[in-house]
């Protein structure tokens, strides 16, 4: 793997731990009364941002692979 890759990988980690943070400190904000639409939203944004899934260079499915 390339240092390129890897610092691919890093922004990767870090928008997804980011995106995570977003939807817990809005959820706690929210007094967790829009969770479901919450939830929409940052899979919505992740699919648009290519974060989607489990993390970086760990599919969650085998044909990912």
């Amino acid at each position: 793997m390339g240092i390129f890759d890897r610092f691919k990988d890093h922004a990767k980690s870090k928008g997804k731990d980011m995106s995570d943070t977003a939807e817990r400190d809005v959820n706690e904000k929210t007094g967790n009364k829009y969770t479901g639409q919450v939830d929409d939203a940052q899979q919505r944004i992740e699919g648009a941002t290519g974060l989607e899934g489990g993390r970086p260079g760990r599919p969650d499915r085998p044909d990912q692979r």
